[in-house]
């Protein structure tokens, strides 16, 4: 076997690691709570000609309605906020009160004023995203060098162009990183919400296969939710890819 090529593979390196590690595990143990990795495998197969689809459809759903919300707003009020020291001076204490209140007990204050729906979870991981947004672009605007400022509009730029070809670039960055950082909470954050009021979703698919003692549909579950997050962060990297091109060429790739 060629493992340095499988190595240089970085997923299918990960992969293999679990998979050994998991099949360790169910062989150590010899317990049905810890199911062979290849049942797992073939029942998740077998899920996906069923209703595992529709489950990790409506989590995706959410997931890209709260990280759309939280773009949407987040980085507009990011760049105002670097931008204005006065006005950052004045709601920066307000985040700082409210970023590091565990959002997740406000589910049921979100369910009683925003409904049982999708409405009150999309709103519960927009609640952590958009802090984690507006943060990471308003610190990356003021991390700009003032020197570029003087620079661009030395040379006549107007503030549109100011924004079009410094500070978005110089932003741009920092914005998938911090959505980067907050995924792995989200995703946590939605198998929680997911566990209420609703008959669909990945988190309430692998809590019901748990109370029903179904524990290899419920590791096929697991395995969907790990997927989905594995997609969004690669979804992400193919942004950067695109839409960060100089970010290679420094680094001389």
């Amino acid at each position: 076997m060629n493992f340095s090529g499988i190595t240089k593979n970085k997923t299918l390196y990960a992969s293999l690691s679990v998979l050994i590690f998991w099949y360790m595990l169910h062989k150590a143990l010899q317990s049905p709570i810890i199911p062979n990795p290849m049942d797992v495998f073939k029942e998740f197969g077998q899920l996906l000609q069923k209703d595992l689809l529709i489950h990790l459809g409506v989590s995706l759903y959410r997931m890209f309605s709260a990280i759309g919300i939280s773009v949407i707003i987040g980085v507009p009020l990011g760049l105002l906020l670097g931008m204005n020291e006065k006005l950052d001076a004045f709601i920066s204490p307000i985040m700082y009160l409210l970023y590091p209140l565990p959002k997740i007990a406000f589910l049921p204050v979100l369910m009683i004023l925003f409904g049982l729906g999708d409405l009150s979870k999309i709103l519960l991981i927009t609640s952590i995203i958009f802090f984690q947004v507006l943060l990471s672009t308003r610190d990356s605007v003021k991390s700009l060098n003032k020197e570029l400022f003087y620079s661009i509009q030395s040379l006549g730029a107007s503030p549109i162009q100011v924004y079009q070809h410094l500070i978005l670039p110089g932003v741009l960055p920092q914005i998938l990183t911090g959505l980067r950082v907050t995924i792995g909470i989200s995703i946590a954050v939605l198998f929680f919400g997911e566990n209420y009021a609703t008959q669909y979703g990945i988190g309430y698919f692998i809590m019901d296969s748990w109370i029903r003692v179904d524990y290899v549909q419920m590791f096929a579950g697991i395995l969907a939710i790990s997927i989905m997050g594995w997609l969004l962060f690669k979804l992400i990297d193919l942004l950067e890819d695109k839409a960060c091109k100089w970010i290679k060429f420094e680094q001389g790739k």
